[in-house]
Protein backbone atom coordinates (compact mmCIF):
# COMPACT_ATOMS: atom_id res chain seq x y z
CA UNK A 1 0.00 0.00 0.00
CA UNK A 2 1.12 3.87 -0.61
CA UNK A 3 0.84 5.99 2.27
CA UNK A 4 0.86 9.94 2.79
CA UNK A 5 1.59 10.68 6.61
CA UNK A 6 1.75 13.97 8.14
CA UNK A 7 1.83 15.26 11.63
CA UNK A 8 1.59 18.48 13.71
CA UNK A 9 3.21 18.07 17.26
CA UNK A 10 4.56 19.42 20.16
CA UNK A 11 8.00 20.60 19.55
CA UNK A 12 8.72 18.29 22.74
CA UNK A 13 8.24 15.20 20.81
CA UNK A 14 8.72 16.21 17.46
CA UNK A 15 12.12 14.78 16.99
CA UNK A 16 10.77 11.08 18.15
CA UNK A 17 8.22 11.19 15.46
CA UNK A 18 10.45 12.34 12.82
CA UNK A 19 13.36 9.84 13.46
CA UNK A 20 10.10 7.10 13.79
CA UNK A 21 8.40 7.94 10.32
CA UNK A 22 11.85 8.43 8.63
CA UNK A 23 12.07 4.40 9.65
CA UNK A 24 9.32 3.51 7.52
CA UNK A 25 8.70 6.01 4.75
CA UNK A 26 10.48 8.65 3.07
CA UNK A 27 10.78 12.56 4.09
CA UNK A 28 9.24 14.14 1.69
CA UNK A 29 8.71 17.59 3.41
CA UNK A 30 8.75 19.12 6.73
CA UNK A 31 6.28 16.98 8.32
CA UNK A 32 4.94 15.44 5.11
CA UNK A 33 5.96 11.70 4.64
CA UNK A 34 5.39 9.14 1.81
CA UNK A 35 5.78 5.55 0.72
CA UNK A 36 5.47 1.93 -0.24
CA UNK A 37 4.81 -0.02 3.25
CA UNK A 38 3.28 -3.12 4.22
CA UNK A 39 0.62 -3.93 6.26
CA UNK A 40 2.36 -5.20 8.86
CA UNK A 41 4.99 -2.45 8.99
CA UNK A 42 1.82 0.33 8.58
CA UNK A 43 0.32 -1.51 11.93
CA UNK A 44 3.34 -1.08 13.95
CA UNK A 45 4.38 2.33 12.56
CA UNK A 46 0.98 3.28 14.18
CA UNK A 47 1.61 1.52 17.53
CA UNK A 48 5.00 3.20 17.88
CA UNK A 49 3.60 6.92 17.13
CA UNK A 50 0.80 6.40 19.76
CA UNK A 51 3.12 5.40 22.39
CA UNK A 52 4.56 9.08 21.23
CA UNK A 53 2.40 11.60 20.86
CA UNK A 54 0.27 13.20 23.27
CA UNK A 55 -3.40 12.26 21.63
CA UNK A 56 -4.60 15.70 23.48
CA UNK A 57 -1.78 18.15 21.81
CA UNK A 58 -0.89 16.01 18.68
CA UNK A 59 -1.84 15.48 15.58
CA UNK A 60 -0.89 12.63 13.03
CA UNK A 61 -3.06 12.66 9.52
CA UNK A 62 -2.65 9.18 7.33
CA UNK A 63 -3.72 8.94 3.53
CA UNK A 64 -3.94 5.30 2.74
CA UNK A 65 -3.80 4.98 -0.85
CA UNK A 66 -4.39 1.18 -1.15
CA UNK A 67 -3.17 1.74 -4.94
CA UNK A 68 -1.49 4.43 -7.39
CA UNK A 69 -3.22 3.55 -10.13
CA UNK A 70 -4.99 6.53 -10.66
CA UNK A 71 -2.97 9.06 -8.77
CA UNK A 72 -0.24 11.15 -9.47
CA UNK A 73 2.12 13.59 -7.92
CA UNK A 74 3.53 17.21 -8.83
CA UNK A 75 5.92 18.88 -7.26
CA UNK A 76 6.24 23.21 -7.69
CA UNK A 77 9.13 24.69 -6.54
CA UNK A 78 12.47 22.55 -5.05
CA UNK A 79 11.67 18.94 -4.81
CA UNK A 80 12.77 17.53 -1.22
CA UNK A 81 12.99 13.89 -0.52
CA UNK A 82 11.50 10.94 -1.64
CA UNK A 83 13.08 11.60 -5.41
CA UNK A 84 12.97 8.21 -6.47
CA UNK A 85 9.58 7.66 -5.75
CA UNK A 86 7.15 8.12 -9.18
CA UNK A 87 3.41 7.54 -8.71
Amino acid sequence: MFVILVYDVSEKRVAKVLKKCREYLYWVQNSVFEGEITEAKFKKLKEELKRIIDKEEDSVVIYNLRTTKYSSREVMGQQKGGQNLIL
